[in-house]
């Protein structure tokens, strides 16, 4: 199994990214993990990290899933705050927190690791992902790729995509079969009131209304009740913070 896993691992750590084996695969999400540099970047070469790694496509074997988002790079313009600095390839390693790129999407071309600056964005699905530190909901701070889904007046919403690597089981007797190692996709929801630097998980409607200040708890409390909104619904997360935002 130890083989199995560090197979795995060759396969899916396509440029700086280091993984240790011990107990699970570790990630860079730990609270008070580094956020990269903070200088400017004026030009596509200067944010990247690493000397890069001959393009490899993900092929599932041993093991169901995939740490990535998406297993083809597909293309998207990359910007440093609003201004335009190149047009690449991405795919998103959910499970180590990283965003490969790559200049053209050809056999041969070098991939490359998005240096994890906040002031870089690309687009994902149309959507602002950028780099941020969040509270989760068990009160952890950590390090990750966030979607911007609504951007307000007053509060700004996001989602997480998160991959868990499950470590398999081999066959306990002929009678019970061997359970595969897999990778499992989560989605995460979080939201930021404007002008104050903490980004907060929402799991549910009691949690929302426990986050928002006083004078907005009440309104949404009937918003949610009369429309029969569920935040774990996407449409209807979307529908609230479009209402918290008149």
């Amino acid at each position: 199994m130890k083989h199995l896993i560090a197979f795995v691992l060759s396969v899916f750590t396509l440029v700086t990214m280091q993984a240790q084996l011990v107990g699970e695969i570790a990630t860079n999400l730990g609270v008070g993990g580094s956020t990269a540099n903070t200088g400017a970047i004026a030009t596509l070469d200067s944010a990247l990290d690493g000397p890069g790694t001959e393009k490899k496509e993900y092929i599932a074997k041993d093991y169901s899933g995939s740490p990535y988002v998406s297993d083809k790079f597909i293309p998207t313009s990359l910007f440093y705050k609003d201004d335009k600095i190149g047009s690449i390839f991405y795919r998103h390693n959910a499970l180590n927190e990283e965003v490969e790129i790559m200049k053209a999407n050809v056999d041969g071309e070098l991939v490359r690791s998005l240096a994890k600056d906040k002031n870089l964005n690309i687009r994902s699905n149309g959507k602002k992902m950028s780099f941020k530190t969040f509270v989760t909901v068990k009160k952890k701070t950590a390090n990750g790729y966030l979607i911007e889904l609504y951007n307000g007046e007053d509060y700004d919403l996001y989602k997480r995509i998160k991959v868990k690597y499950t470590e398999g089981t081999p066959a306990q007797n002929s009678f019970i079969a061997a359970v595969p190692a897999k990778f499992s996709k989560f989605t995460e929801y979080y939201f930021q009131k404007k002008g104050v630097n903490r980004i907060d998980e929402i799991v549910s409607n009691n949690k929302l209304l426990k986050l928002l200040d006083d004078s907005k708890k009440a309104m949404v409390k009937t918003y949610l009740k009369e429309n029969n909104l569920n935040i774990k619904n996407e449409a209807d997360l979307i529908k609230v913070f479009e209402f918290l935002n008149k």
